[in-house]
């Protein structure tokens, strides 16, 4: 079975920067779109950031200019790199894969932004 698993997550100071990665345990065939959520308790999950087999991103407001998403289209893995970090941005982050089939989804990596 295809898994995702993300990793770099972890607690960092307000300012401070996280690279979080995800790489499948599989094969995946037909991608559309990878890309990184995140949620908190009480709240839905929010689409970060996306991007496309193509190269195209998306980012959510609050995030841009400071979130930066890359592929690896050779090793069908993504990767957030998370620059100017604010205590808002503390989540669970989770990395996803959409084919042309269904969306995947990993497990998620926590993400804590305090002094």
């Amino acid at each position: 079975q295809v898994q995702l698993v993300e990793s770099g997550g972890g607690l960092v100071p307000p300012g401070g920067s996280l690279r979080l990665s995800c790489v499948p345990s599989g094969s995946f065939f037909n991608i559309r779109t990878m890309g990184w959520y995140r949620q908190t308790p009480g709240k839905l999950r929010e689409l970060v950031a996306q991007i496309t087999t193509g190269g195209s991103t998306n980012y959510a407001d609050p995030v841009k200019g400071r979130f930066t998403i890359s592929r690896d289209n050779t090793k069908n893995t993504v990767h957030l790199q998370m620059n100017s970090l604010k205590p808002e941005d503390t989540a669970v982050y989770c990395c996803s894969i959409s084919t042309i089939y269904r969306q995947y989804w990993g497990q998620g990596t926590q993400v804590t932004v305090s002094s």
